[in-house]
This record gives C-alpha cells, structure tokens and sequence, in this order.
C-alpha cells in the first residue's frame, strides 16, 4: 500500500521547466506531489520518509512513441532499412497469442522502468484487426509493472506490398502470389473493434488510456483515415501516426497523391491537437508549418532514424515553429531498446549532422524538456506528469550521483543527457508508490518474466520459420526496387549524403 502521505529528503531535483537542479524536498500526498520547497520543509509527523541523499530527482521520462510487441523480437536484423523491416515484420512478431501480446507489454514496461520511465505512447500492432481481448491484455501488461500509457492499436486496411508503387509488379513469381495473397482486415473492421474497445475500456486512464493508431498514411485508405479522425473527436482520444518516416514513403506520397504525406493529411482534416506524428523526418518547411499551425506534435525517435538509415528530422525548425517535440525509443525490433536515456543522447547528437550553427542544436535541456513534458503533452496529461511540482503526479526517477557517470559531478543535466547510459536508474516512483527499489522491482517477478519471454520468443521462432523463409526470399527484391524509388528526387534533404536543405 503507498503511503497516504510522504516526504522524499535530501534530494536534487531537476525542474526541465525552469532548467534548474536544486536541493529540495519533495511532500506527496496519495498519488501526487502536494509541495515542494527547501530542504527542511515541514511535513507532517505521519508522513513516512524517503531518504534520497546521493540521489538526483528527476521527473520520470516519457517515451513519445514505441512498440510493444517489438520486446519479443529485439535483437533481430542488422543492417536493415524500414522497408526490410517491414518485408520481415509478419515473421518477427506474427502469431503473437494473447498471452504474447500480455508478455511482450510486461517486457517492454519492464525495460522502460528500469530506465527511469514512467509513461509511454505505445502502438501495439493489432492483427488481424484491433480487438477489446487483447488491447485488454495489453493494458494488463502495463499496468501490473505500474507504468503510464496510452495505447494505439497499430492498424492498416493496405497491406505493405500493396501500398508501396509498384512493388508487386516487381516481384517474380512465386513471391508476387505470396506477397498478394497476404491481405489486411478492411477498415471497417478495424472501427468496429476500435469503437468497442473505447467504449468498453478497462481499467483506470490516468494509468493506462485508449488512443488510435492508423499506421502510415499509404497503408490506410482515406476513408479509414477519416474514420479514425471521427472516432479519435468522438470519443476525445488521441491519434497517433507514423509520418514521413522514410524518403521512400516521401517520394512514394508525392507519387499517390500529389502532395506531401502531411499536406494530405491536413487536407483530410486529420491534424490537430490529438495527432502525433512519428518520425517526422521527411517534412519540409511548409509541412512543419502545417503541423504548428494546427497545434499538432511530434514524437522524435533519433535511434531508430539512424538505425534503419532513415535521416535526420528537423527537431530544432519543429520546436521554433512551435511544435510541440516528445521524444520516443521506437519499439526494439526497430530501436533494439526502450532506453530513454540513450534516446535523449540521440536526439542532442543527430541534431548537431545537419546543421553547422551550435547555436541550433539541441542542448541538453532541450532534450529533457522534451523527454519529459513534451511527451506528456503527446500523451494528453500535460499539467499532470512530466514535471516535479505541485499538483503533478508523483512519477519520480531516483539517479544514483555515486554511478561513475556522474563522478565527478560537475553539471548534473549535461551528464544524464551526454554521460548516462540508464544505468544510474536507483528506484523509480510512479503515482507515490515505489516500482522499483535498488534496481529490483517491487511487485514484479522480472526473472519469471525473462523465463516466459524467453519460452514464447523461442515459440514464436518455431512457428513462424516457414514465414521467414519465404520473406527474406523476398528481401533481396523488395530492398532494390524501394532503394530505386527512394534514390529519386525529393525537395527535401534529411541525409548527410544528400547535402543540407
């Protein structure tokens, strides 16, 4: 049971607000923090103490954008594009059991935790279509390791090899009956489970909400699209869409539609408020505009960018808009991890490739605010995580000051974002109640969990084998024709090979 009231002492905390670290103590009441101020502030004679000398305080992190069921399949593929990625995604994570789908949330919550985050925007892929049952597992998954999120069952009604120009055409046989014999649930299936699922909703949304996750703009129809605009302003939740991830999906939107993938958007009035783009790398100037003028928000995911060779996005001209900027891990079959310490380094560092000025870089600061509050913006609880103040939730990261990364300490921000790599992570609060204590969860079983994980991984090798076989048959043609399309032009440049915009 947490404490009705108590007092964490002896403590430095980090304001990504103010840009400020100091000494503070911190008196909780139930679930959030009720005052903050010197050290030595009185607190009533009830109220249990936290000990946090040696200890930076740091709002929890909050992953703008990740996969779930991507914590099954880390670790597979190397130098893959998005695009063979996407080619291989039906054998890395395909035939995931509702016990999988509750298995791979734990994992992924677990491994967030562990890095001192508190809450995530996840779109968990839904196959065939999205479903109550397993949202539901799901939503279990998190909530039994503690953490915050919103989840956006991940949906297409265009399979990939349908909507990338072309590609079929360019399969011999007999990949090009394999590749049209795949087919997605149309979208009306889609918004009838979707309907149910915000209807019947389980649990409690300050800890896990609903949001809605249309995929990629090509791989959803326009009237799936608008569907979902209508059901996200229905029923007052979020969107969240992968947009201009790739050039290949740049140059591919110009060849469907004439326009820019995020000026088709907005001609869909599909931006606003609610929507989230993922990846944002291939915008130009006016679609950043677009973006900032509808008072959309992005989720920045620099590893998984740089991972599977996709560009830079341009942080800095998004946050000058005034875009509002979370940053996210992506999921670990893309990213390879749920570190979002790591992920704060890599935006700081991709920012400073494409642009000469130090003064446009991101700074340390930058970074935080963004892997903090930007992101409880994206997850609509801005005013209520994100921050360590008053009225906030109280979702605390607990840094260790004795790790090597911060001895000596000489500037506290710059070395969690430039010398910490997750490991300086003590013990992580969520909501006044301790997940993780001394690096060991409280009311987790984590070496059962590795077991579980370990035994489904290994099933889902087993039964997907013949799936593999057939897909990186495939890879080899899939990967020319996409690289083909993506070497054409593009008016935007997001690669250091392509020279600066």
């Amino acid at each position: 049971m947490t404490a009705t009231r108590q007092i964490i002492r002896n403590g430095q905390v980090l304001d990504p607000e103010r840009r400020t670290v100091e000494a503070a103590d911190i008196l909780i009441q139930g679930d959030a923090i009720l005052e903050l101020g010197p050290p030595g502030l009185d607190a009533p004679e009830d109220a249990a103490v936290i000990d946090a000398a040696d200890r930076l305080l740091m709002p929890g992190l909050v992953n703008a954008h990740t996969h779930g069921h991507g914590s099954l399949s880390k670790g597979y593929g190397d130098k893959w594009s998005l695009e063979l990625l996407l080619n291989a995604a039906p054998w890395i994570g395909g035939g995931l059991t509702l016990e999988g789908q509750y298995l791979a949330a734990r994992l992924n919550a677990a491994e967030m935790v562990l890095k001192g985050c508190t809450a995530a925007y996840d779109m968990f892929f839904q196959f065939p279509e999205a479903s109550l049952e397993s949202i539901s597992a799901v939503a279990q998954g998190y909530t039994e390791v503690g953490i915050r999120a919103a989840i956006a069952p991940m949906m297409a009604d265009t399979t990939f090899y349908q909507a990338i120009p072309g590609l079929l055409d360019s399969l011999p046989e007999p990949h090009r009956a394999h590749a049209e014999a795949l087919q997605a649930a149309p979208w009306e299936a889609h918004i009838e489970g979707c309907r149910a699922l915000l209807q019947g909703w389980p649990g409690d949304r300050d800890q896990v909400r609903p949001a809605l996750g249309p995929t990629i703009p090509m791989h959803c129809t326009d009237d799936f699209i608008l569907a979902c605009r209508d059901l996200a302003w229905d029923y007052e939740v979020g969107l969240q869409m992968h947009l201009g991830e790739s050039k290949l999906q740049a140059v591919a939107g110009l060849k469907r539609y004439g326009k820019s993938l995020t000026a088709h958007l907005d001609a869909l009035d599909f931006l606003g408020p609610n929507f989230t783009g993922a990846h944002s790398i291939w915008l130009d100037d006016d679609d950043v505009q677009r973006l900032a003028d509808r008072g959309a928000n992005v989720a920045h995911n620099p590893g998984s960018n740089l991972r599977l060779g996709n560009g830079v996005a341009p942080a800095r001209r998004m946050l000058d808009a005034g875009v509002t900027v979370g940053i996210g891990t992506d999921g670990s079959s893309s990213g390879d991890h749920q570190n979002m310490v790591e992920a704060m380094r890599m935006a700081a560092f991709a920012s400073r490739l494409m642009d000469i000025e130090p003064d446009s870089w991101l700074g340390s600061w930058d970074v935080l605010r963004a892997g903090t509050l930007g992101g409880a913006a994206l997850l609509g609880m801005a005013g209520q995580i994100g921050r360590i103040a008053p009225g906030y939730k109280a979702d605390i990261a607990f840094v260790d000051l004795t790790n090597v990364a911060f001895v000596p300490l000489n500037d506290a921000a710059n070395q969690i974002v430039n010398c910490a790599d997750g490991s300086a992570i003590d013990s992580v609060m969520i909501g006044g109640r301790m997940v993780l204590q001394g690096r060991r969860f409280t009311s987790l079983n984590f070496d059962e969990l590795r077991r579980d994980a370990q035994v489904m991984a290994d099933t889902l090798r087993s039964r997907n084998a013949d799936t593999r076989g057939q897909l990186e048959a495939m890879a080899e043609y899939v990967s020319h024709h996409c690289v083909g399309l993506a070497c054409e032009g593009y008016h935007a440049h997001r690669r250091i090979d392509e020279g600066r915009a």
